[in-house]
């Protein structure tokens, strides 16, 4: 018998096995709700694995161990040469509105959050997680956005900028400070917009090279 016959009669695929990209995704999925709720020292693989529904044999097979697997569920889903153009399409007054309103709703995003959750819980804890957070703010969309309008000091705009919707996202999501954890996308973009426009695309009274030494 053919195995297109075999498929007809069988009403199954031939071939590899159907499941390990299912697999992997909950072991990704799972990881992502562990590290957001309990951090990166919280968090374990025997954890990871009940969620997931799988052994914890399994998940050391797909991702190795502890440390790289929180690096493969901490991939940031978001394109940023599709973003940066869209947040640029439009006047640059209301620019700062426009980041804020994309940043939050990121955040909001059911599949998003707990993906950084993980990376906020652990950076005061774990250097791989503070190395994430660091190449966020200081190498991810903040940066392309600052180099994108083209003005002086681009470094510094960037990590002004990240650094206040950090904290925003920290009072908001993990410590949830009402009234923050309550407002809008709206609300929030409207009254944290004009700041971050400063900073992005505003005067800095204080300009300071990137790579000057930090303050001790």
């Amino acid at each position: 018998m053919s195995a297109a016959a075999g498929e007809r009669r069988t009403g199954r695929r031939t071939g590899r096995r159907p499941g390990a990209e299912d697999t992997r995704a909950r072991i990704l999925l799972a990881a992502r709700e562990a590290f957001g709720e309990r951090g990166y020292e919280g968090a374990t693989i025997r954890d990871v694995a009940a969620r997931a529904g799988v052994d914890a044999a399994l998940v050391h097979h797909y991702f190795g161990t502890k440390q790289q697997l929180f690096i493969a569920a901490s991939e940031f889903p978001v394109d940023v040469a599709e973003v940066v153009p869209r947040l640029l399409a439009g006047p640059r007054e209301g620019l700062g509105e426009r980041f804020v309103r994309f940043v939050v709703e990121v955040w909001d995003r059911p599949e998003v959050r707990p993906l950084l959750m993980g990376i906020v819980r652990s950076a005061s804890t774990d250097p791989v997680a503070a190395g994430m957070m660091r190449r966020l703010l200081a190498e991810g969309p903040f940066l392309a956005l600052a180099r994108a309008i083209d003005l002086p000091d681009a470094q510094l705009r960037a990590t002004l900028a990240g650094t206040q919707l950090m904290g925003l996202v920290m009072a908001r999501y993990v410590i949830e400070v009402p009234p923050l954890a309550t407002m809008t996308p709206a609300e929030l973009a409207t009254t944290v917009g004009p700041t971050i426009e400063r900073y992005l695309a505003g005067d800095l009274p204080c300009p300071r090279p990137a790579s000057a030494a930090p303050v001790r």
